[in-house]
C-alpha cells in the first residue's frame, strides 16, 4: 500500500523520494525492489484537501465543555484527538455537548453536522467554520 505526501512516496518497507516539483507533475510511477521491477501505473490526478485546525483557545473551551457535560474529573486527559465515545459519551451526551457549544459560542449547529462530530477537534473546527460564516 502506498502513501503519498507532498514530497515522497512510501511503500511499506521501501522509501522513494521525489523533489516537490517532480511530485506535483507525477503522472506515472514505477518501483523496483531487490532487482524485481513492477510495471508503471498511471496515477490519478492528485486531490488536495485544505483543512485548518481550530485555534487552541477554541479547542480548550470545547475541552472544558466536554469535561463538564460528561462530569469528567479534572485530572482526566482530554485533547483534540479525544473521541466522545471513548470518553464515555452516548448519543444523548453528544446532543448535550453540542447544545453547550451552541450556548457558549452563540452558534447554531445543524443536526446533520452535529451527528458527524466524533472528536473534540472536529467540534472545534466546526465551531470556527460557523463563526467565520457569521
Amino acid at each position: 500500500m502506498a502513501s503519498f505526501t507532498a514530497s515522497s512516496v512510501s511503500l511499506s518497507s521501501a522509501f522513494c523520494s521525489f523533489k516537490q516539483s517532480q511530485a506535483s507533475n507525477l503522472r506515472k510511477a514505477s518501483v523496483s525492489f531487490s532487482g524485481k521491477s513492477f510495471p508503471s501505473h498511471r496515477l490519478p490526478l492528485p486531490r488536495f484537501r485544505v483543512s485548518c485546525a481550530a485555534k487552541p483557545e477554541t479547542v480548550n473551551k470545547v475541552v472544558e465543555i466536554v469535561k463538564k457535560q460528561l462530569a469528567l474529573p479534572d485530572d482526566r486527559e482530554v485533547c483534540g484527538d479525544s473521541k466522545f465515545q471513548v470518553l464515555g459519551a452516548d448519543s444523548l451526551d453528544t446532543v448535550e455537548i453540542v447544545m453547550g457549544l451552541e450556548e457558549e459560542f452563540g452558534i447554531c449547529v445543524e443536526e446533520e453536522s452535529a451527528q458527524s462530530i466524533t472528536t473534540v477537534q472536529e467540534a472545534a473546527d466546526l465551531i470556527e467554520e460557523l463563526l467565520e460564516k457569521k
